[in-house]
This record gives structure tokens, sequence and C-alpha cells, in this order.
């Protein structure tokens, strides 16, 4: 086709402003891509708009068929693919030995010109098609190899610490040995060994809940959280700020992608030092369209993951990896709000903090937190996680499991551990304890990002099981060596392990056992039991009385209500950092909502078993809050 003259597609029509030309041209040449790639990812025209302007012009669009997509002939390195993708084009080879080359700019002669001295390749036709499209067919037909990567790299470097073997041979000899010698105890000596085995619950449980007591009260010092000040985000003006890549994995997520792109406008960073990566399963064609019509400017650069299994956010944020620039890197999710000078802060922060300080993570709260109940019991717990929790974690010295969102890492040390597990569904909390095992350092910061707190019960049902699913694995990869871990994150991070992450989904575990044991004494006890039960009811209480005597009775009483009154209180502090006074109540109702973790937990449980690496998607955008109450 007849090429058009960039000055008349995008100047002389209007379709850009003069001032806004030259910005554009001055960084497609700084960053080595392509004017329309600049022109879409950092928010100065949509792609609904060009895509319209283009359809005015009298030229139609190339149609994909990405069941049959077509490859050079040459093996493509991982230099070509991004030069290709820089430039928008895709070329298709031609029986003549030439070929022809789709592109999704017709005024692009540079970019043209580049691949015919880059390739040594003569083109015999020059087509034209949406820029998501030439970037889909690209990933789709040369991403293969770094797929592979992306799912398998941290097994193929050490299988120990990859979630793929979910019991190793080892683990299920322990845990079935473990399972016959507590059988015979139970025939041979079955009052002492249901004593023993309640006595076992209920002091981990102690123990576990006194523990996050613990954190509590050190999380509540000030001092254990990095502040930032305005003054010291001042030493650093805007040209002397680092690359920063942003990493927005989403699946299905058409509903809030407005929101995303808006809220990424927001953000107080120079826009030439963002490299934002919006990571799109191939398959998911809702997102994509979405992204294909988004009626104003945004600022991310599409990367579309082909399909494979297993479909995880941490196989996406792999993928994403490879086309990753920044010095540094974080994750939001798509609807995220983070505060606006967050990047800065962080920024700041590793500049003052030793080297081996690799991630910084920053708290999460919830902007629609008086919605229903459960967005407030939703606040509460995030509330005391990451403003209590966390930096009790961090001023013990104990490894922190990061959050799914928020954390920034120094990339190139993110590079050194792997990436994340593509088979840990929590891969963020896995990925902090190997940073800790590797001798490297996290800490929190006082910024927060707002998200979305799940307002409907089955999909927080969902979103919670494969929180505690993932505890579960994070658990039996780095138990797979118990000593090795102790080694490697001494005596107080070894301890803090085994009642942080697994005191968690074991506390959610034994919660109803506990409540129904608790309850069911009680009413053998009752007057009325005997009306309900008739004689039996005699034989009955004297049994239980055996199995459960006087001083264990008043241990299981005593570690059920102060459980449940200590996480009360913890839940009631928690309002305080963050002024919520009108959620202070709605923690005596943390009793039910631990009955719902523990729905969640068994439910994991079971998949743990069934299927280990399958994602539950969490559904986003189902907020009815209009005005967020962010404060």
């Amino acid at each position: 086709m007849q090429l058009l003259y960039r000055n008349d597609l995008f100047l002389k029509s209007g379709l850009l402003p003069e001032s806004t030309y030259a910005q554009i041209d001055k960084m497609s040449k700084s960053m080595n891509k392509s004017f329309l790639k600049v022109t879409l990812n950092y928010a100065f025209l949509s792609r609904l708009a060009y895509k319209e302007h283009i359809l005015k012009n009298n030229i139609s669009f190339y149609q994909f068929d990405y069941t049959q997509l077509f490859k050079l002939k040459s093996e493509f390195s991982k230099t070509d693919f991004d030069f290709l993708l820089d430039h928008n084009l895709y070329p298709v080879k031609l029986e003549n030995g030439k070929v022809d080359l789709i592109i999704a700019d017709p005024s692009d002669d540079i970019s043209i010109s580049k691949f015919k001295e880059y390739f040594l390749l003569d083109i015999e036709t020059i087509h034209i098609a949406e820029d998501l499209d030439i970037v889909k067919a690209l990933h789709m037909t040369y991403g293969d190899a770094i797929l592979h990567k992306a799912v398998f790299d941290l097994y193929e470097r050490d299988n120990k610490s990859s979630a793929l073997e979910t019991f190793t041979l080892r683990q299920v000899l322990v845990l079935g040995g473990i399972g016959v010698i507590l059988l015979t105890f139970l025939f041979i000596f079955p009052v002492f060994t249901i004593i023993s085995i309640n006595l076992f619950i209920n002091l981990f449980l102690l123990f576990a809940i006194g523990f996050k007591f613990l954190l509590t009260v050190v999380g509540a010092k000030s001092e254990t959280i990095q502040k930032i000040s305005p003054a010291e985000l001042g030493n650093y003006p805007d040209d002397e700020l680092p690359y920063y890549t942003i990493q927005l994995p989403v699946f299905k997520e058409s509903e809030v992608i407005y929101k995303l792109a808006s809220n990424l406008q927001n953000l107080d960073y120079p826009k030439d030092k963002l490299d934002v990566k919006l990571l799109i399963e191939s398959d998911d064609e809702v997102t994509f369209n979405a992204v294909k019509n988004l009626k104003f400017p945004c600022i991310f650069d599409p990367v579309i993951i082909p399909y494979s299994q297993p479909k995880t956010k941490p196989k996406a944020c792999n993928y994403g990896l490879h086309f990753s620039k920044g010095k540094y890197l974080t994750i939001y999710d798509a609807e995220d709000i983070p505060d606006s000078d967050q990047l800065k802060m962080v920024n700041a922060l590793f500049n003052k903090l030793p080297d081996n300080y690799i991630v910084v993570q920053c708290a999460l709260n919830y902007f629609n937190k008086t919605e229903n109940f459960l967005t407030r019991m939703f606040t509460l717990e995030y509330s005391y996680w990451f403003d209590y929790m966390l930096p009790g974690l961090d001023g013990l010295g104990v490894p922190i499991p990061l959050g799914g969102t928020s954390n920034h890492f120094k990339f190139d040390k993110l590079i050194e551990l792997g990436g994340w597990d593509g088979f840990n569904v929590t891969e963020d909390a896995d990925l902090g304890i190997r940073a800790y095992a590797k001798g490297y350092k996290v800490t929190v910061l006082n910024s927060t990002t707002y998200e979305e707190a799940n307002n409907a019960f089955y999909n927080w049902i969902r979103q919670r099981s494969r929180w505690i699913k993932g505890y579960m694995q994070t658990y039996l990869v780095h138990m797979r060596n118990p000593m090795k871990l102790f080694r490697e994150v001494g005596w107080s991070g070894f301890w803090g392990f085994q009642f942080f992450i697994g005191g968690t989904f074991f506390t959610f575990l034994a919660y109803p056992i506990l409540l129904l044991l608790f309850l069911f004494y009680f009413f053998l006890t009752l007057d009325i039991s005997e009306s309900v039960m008739g004689s039996f009811n005699t034989d009955i209480i004297n049994f239980f009385k055996i199995i459960f005597p006087d001083w264990v009775i008043i241990l299981s009483v005593f570690n059920f209500m102060a459980g449940n009154l200590l996480m009360i209180y913890i839940n009631m502090i928690a309002v305080f950092r963050r002024k919520s006074y009108s959620l202070i109540l709605f923690a005596i109702t943390n009793p039910v909502y631990w009955l719902m973790h523990s729905i969640s937990a068994y439910k994991g449980l079971f998949q743990l078993i069934s299927k280990p690496f399958y994602w539950e998607k969490t559904n986003h955008g189902l907020t009815k809050s209009h005005n967020p109450d962010i404060k």
C-alpha cells in the first residue's frame, strides 16, 4: 500500500497538537520505539481515536488468523523479539524469500527502513493492522521459549523451591508414618492419644495467636514503619529518577479497566520514566477488546501471554519480566489506587536503606470499607495485617510474606531470585520467604494502595480459599528440609514461619473442631440434654469426662475464649492508625468471620489435593460504592 506522511497523519489532520507531536518525537528517538508505540502507550492518544482516524483515511485493517501464524525461518532472539515489539512490526515469510510486513502506522517509513537494515530482508507488501493485534500475533508466534521459562524457570533452577510437586515422596512418607503411629497409639492408648492431640492443638493455637498479639504490640511502635519525609522526596528531581516498571496482571477485568487507566494517570512520576506492562492472557477476549476500545489515552504497554497452564498470576508476571526494563518493579491489581507519590517514596527509601534490602512492601487497604459487613471485616483484617502485623514481623526480624500487590522490588535481585513460582497461588508470600532465606531483607513503608474490598460471600470464599491454599503450598515447600530452613532464616525466622505461615491455616482448620467440642461438652452438661438424649446421656458424659478431663476442658475453654478475645482486641486496635472508628464494634463479630475463614480453609485443603495450581478468579468491579471513602 502507499504510505502516508507522518505530518499529514498526525499533525496536519489535527490528531495531535504540535507541542505534543514534538514531545512524542523526542521520546520516540530516546527510547528507540516507534512514534505510534509512544503515542498510544504513554497516554498521548486513545486507541479508539487512532482507529477511527485511520478508518477515515479509507484504510482497512488486516485481520490476523491466530490459528495460522507464520514464522521467519531464522530463530528469533529476545533482542529480535523486542525490536519487532518496539516498532509494531509483524513479518510474514513468503515463498520467494521476501516478506509481507504488517505495521500499525501507515506513516512509519522509519521503522520499515530499520526492519530492512536489521533483518536484511526485502518487503513485498505492507499491510495495516491495529497495534494490539500485532502485539498479540508477535507474542503468540515468538513467545514460546519465554513462556516456558516463565512457567518452569524456578523449578529448573531449584526444584525444591517450587510448588510444582505438592507433596514430595519424603513428605508423603513422613505424613503417612505419623498417621500410622497415631492410629496405633489410638488403638492401644486411646485416651492418652486423644488427650495428647487435644493438648497439641490447643497449645499450638495458643502460641500462634499469642505470636500474632506480640506482632501487634511490636508493630504498634511507629518507628518500625519506614517513613519518608517530603523533604527527602525533594532530593530526587524528576530527571534523576530511575526507570520504573509497573506490572498489571489482569484477567477478565473489563469492568475495571477504565478505572485502571484513570488511576495510573494520577501517579506522580515522570511519564517517560514509566514502563507499565498490562499483562493480558491470549484467550481473554473480554479484556483485550476493552483495551482496544478505550475512549481515553492510557499509560500502559500491553503484553499478551500465550496460552498455557497453569493459568496463574505469577506465571503472567514472570512472562512480563522478560519485557520489563525498570530499575525497580512493582505490581498493582486492576482496581488498585496507590498513593500518588508511592513510587517516589520507594525510590527515596531504597536510597537510604542498606543494599541487602531488596523489597519494600506498602500497605493495602480498601476504598469501599463501609459498604457491607464483609467489606468492614475485610478492612479490619487488612488494617491490622498491614499496619501492625507486617511492621511487627519487620521489627522482630522475621521473614515477611509479601502482599499480592504494591510490593516494590529491585529488579536485578528479583531476577536473581528466579522471579515468582508459577505454581504457587500465593506467590507473593513464597517470594518473601525465599528472599529472606537468601540473606535479603524486606521492609514496609507507610504508603497505602487502596483496593476494592470483596463484598460478595461466595466471591470472598473463592478468594480466601486460594490464599489459604497458597499458605499451605508455601509451608509444604519450605518445610521439605526443616534444618535447611532453620540454617537459612535462623531461630526467630524459623519459629516465626511456623506460627505465622503454618499457624494461620492451622488455626482456621482447627477452629470449628474446637468450637464443636466446646459447644457439645456444654450441651451434654446442661439439664436439657437429659430430656433430649435420654438414658444414653450418662454414658456419653462419662465417656467425654474420660477423654476430656477437667484440666483439658479448662485449657480448651481458656484457649477458645482467650483466642477469640485476643483477635477481637487486635481487630479493635486496628482502627486507630486509620481513624476508622465506625468499624470498632464490628470487631466483636470476629468469631463469625473466623468461621468463614474455616470454610475457606477446608475448601483450600481439598483443592490442595485435587487441583493445587488452580487459580480461583476473584471478580472485581462488584462494589456499589461510587464515592470511595479513602482516608
